[in-house]
């Protein structure tokens, strides 16, 4: 008599370890990061959430690259997130600027950590409703976990360039946190850099202009970080006023489709 064959489950390939490996590897720099926060080297504390950042940006495109992405890698992206640029950058800025203020200070990253968190499970949330029109989907809802951790280590930075004592002040630092924590709920429209589309003819441009700010990154890392944090906070106002006007075509084109559509329609 023989034995029935047990069916066996099938292994999981290469392609589909490689970006929750990535993950986990950002996962690490980030707490790696909060170590060396706790050590006092404030600018390997920041390379190393930098390292996160990349690590963070690279998982889910090589996921869709190689067909690996899974429900699984989401979810294990949304915690590694919570952790590297919520609980990370709060811990640095309070043993950096906030822990003489007792009490206070700790309540401030506490509300930077919950608000990060919120503002991922929201992300995660809105993936399952209705698909958004083509134009909405280069905007993300609030200030996304990554730009809110770098906003956050903001003064931080600065202070590396500019040597100043204002800057590690627990009023300039709570300030931010309390800002960055409010940007982040918020439902401001910001720019997306996943859904940007660029024309054949500026590829090579593009590439350029990648590796000139890799190297000024690796050249003058401070003034680097500083530019494009204080970029980016000059770019959600204008996200805000394109999404406004993007906005307010779709309903044009929808009204001249539709005339009866505002209801005004004399019966």
């Amino acid at each position: 008599m023989t034995r029935p064959r047990r069916r066996r489950i099938p292994g999981l390939t290469v392609n589909r370890l490689i970006p929750n490996a990535l993950t986990l590897l950002a996962m690490c720099a980030g707490m790696t990061a909060i170590r060396l926060a706790l050590m006092g080297r404030w600018q390997f504390a920041i390379a190393a959430v930098v390292v996160a950042m990349v690590l963070d940006g690279l998982d889910g495109r090589i996921a869709r690259l190689m067909g690996a992405t899974s429900e699984f890698g989401a979810q294990l992206d949304s915690l590694s997130d919570v952790i590297n640029f919520g609980v990370t950058p709060a811990i640095i800025v309070y043993v950096w600027a906030l822990a003489d203020t007792g009490g206070l200070g700790w309540a401030l990253a506490l509300v930077f950590v919950m608000a990060c968190a919120l503002r991922l499970a929201r992300f995660n949330t809105a993936l399952g409703t209705d698909e958004p029109p083509p134009w909405a989907s280069r905007f993300f809802t609030g200030v996304p976990a990554p730009a809110g951790a770098g906003l956050a280590l903001l003064p931080m930075i600065l202070s590396f360039e500019l040597d100043s004592d204002f800057l590690r002040s627990g009023v300039v630092n709570g300030i931010a946190l309390i800002a960055v924590s409010a940007l982040m709920v918020s439902k401001i429209p910001t720019f997306s850099a996943k859904r940007i589309k660029l024309p054949h003819s500026y590829v090579g441009l593009a590439l350029i202009a990648v590796g000139a700010y890799a190297a000024f990154l690796v050249s003058t890392p401070w003034v680097t970080l500083s530019l494009t944090g204080l970029a980016y906070l000059i770019s959600i106002p204008v996200s805000a006023t394109s999404f406004r006007r993007l906005q307010a075509a779709m309903d044009e084109a929808d009204a001249a489709i539709d005339p009866g559509a505002d209801g005004d329609d004399d019966l």
